[in-house]
């Protein structure tokens, strides 16, 4: 009786298919339109590459899987510079880089990344969500790049090997590894200390070696690379503030309709709030897992601060001298 109930069941499903099939009855899958790649240097759990995943997230949705983007973390399609040059050659979608892999060749951009210009972070803020952070995103356009929105990466400070970095003179002399970029080596040399770059991949070893006496960065990016591990001294500073951006290879953007271009801008505004919160809560996260493996935490004193920021003041002079008009905003902008 079984047997019969099951056949009968399966003849049933059988005619319920055929007969769908004859009134023209269709599953309808959306095959995707575009299939963009996203480039990300940072792991998959780290805030911006989160944020990443949130932005196709929300591109897919509001395209019906029109647009898929893929996102490639890890540094898998190369370091940031090589990325941004397979952007303006329409060889990458979109990814997110810091402002400082473009200063060198867009310097109005140093403006942003100025040593101790931000009290804070919500003065950062009030800076790039306003009139200033909306005329540099247009900066953009004459690289073959289209910004999308700021993404946060926290403020960055000193670390060191051997001994605390705890005033201004004892800088003097230090190899401080650094990102390859002129205002940062500027930065280190007006310090006192020896600026020296390498991959980002090799720090821990440049440090577990003894090769540089420290470096610098920020709470996340200290932690998850386990630099804490061989530089146990970290010195908060925060001398810069650098800002990263989501961008979009001009060439994939004169391939999207008006509408999907709003769709692009908007996803990626709320992805970078998204990015925002995580990296609130990760900087916390990684303050705590640092100190509770024995690194020793610095705090410097407004005053020690100021002599920090008196020492790099030529800097400000090298690489702002056109732009001191909106240094000036920006310094206004603390009140």
């Amino acid at each position: 009786m079984k047997k019969i109930a099951l056949y009968s069941l399966i003849g049933i499903a059988l005619i319920l298919i055929v007969i769908c099939i004859n009134q023209n009855c269709k599953i309808k899958i959306q095959e995707p339109e575009f299939v963009f790649t996203y480039a990300e240097n940072q792991p998959e759990d780290y805030p911006t590459t989160l944020g990443a995943y949130r932005f196709a997230e929300l591109v897919e949705e509001r395209t019906n899987g029109r647009i898929q983007i893929i996102i490639q973390g890890n540094g898998i399609l190369g370091d940031e510079k090589k990325v941004v040059s397979q952007m303006r050659s329409g060889g990458i979608d979109f990814s997110r880089v810091s402002l400082s892999t473009v200063t060198d060749d867009l310097p109005q951009l140093n403006v942003l990344q100025m040593p101790y210009l931000y009290e804070n972070s919500d003065h950062m803020w009030k800076v790039l969500e306003g009139e200033i952070g909306d005329n540099f995103l247009k900066t953009f356009e004459e690289y073959d790049l289209v910004a999308l929105s700021w993404y946060d990466a926290g403020a960055r400070n000193f670390y060191s090997i051997d001994t605390p970095i705890t005033c201004v003179e004892d800088m003097k002399g230090l190899r401080i590894r650094v990102q390859d970029s002129a205002l940062m080596k500027k930065i280190i040399e007006a310090l006192g200390a020896i600026p020296t770059t390498s991959f980002y991949s090799e720090v821990y070893s440049y440090l577990e070696k003894g090769l540089v006496d420290g470096a610098e960065n920020n709470w996340p990016s200290y932690e998850a690379s386990s630099h804490y591990e061989v530089a146990k001294y970290y010195t908060v500073d925060e001398h810069t503030r650098v800002p990263e951006i989501q961008l979009c290879s001009q060439a994939t953007w004169n391939k999207l309709s008006k509408e999907d271009q709003e769709i692009i801008q908007i996803s990626a505004q709320e992805s970078a709030l998204y990015e925002r919160e995580l990296w609130v809560k990760r900087e916390e996260e990684s303050r705590k897992i640092v100190e509770d493996m024995g690194v020793v935490i610095i705090e410097l004193s407004k005053e020690e601060k100021e002599k920090f920021r008196d020492a790099v003041t030529c800097v400000y002079e090298e690489f702002c001298g056109d732009y001191m008009d909106i240094i000036l905003q920006i310094e206004e902008a603390r009140e």
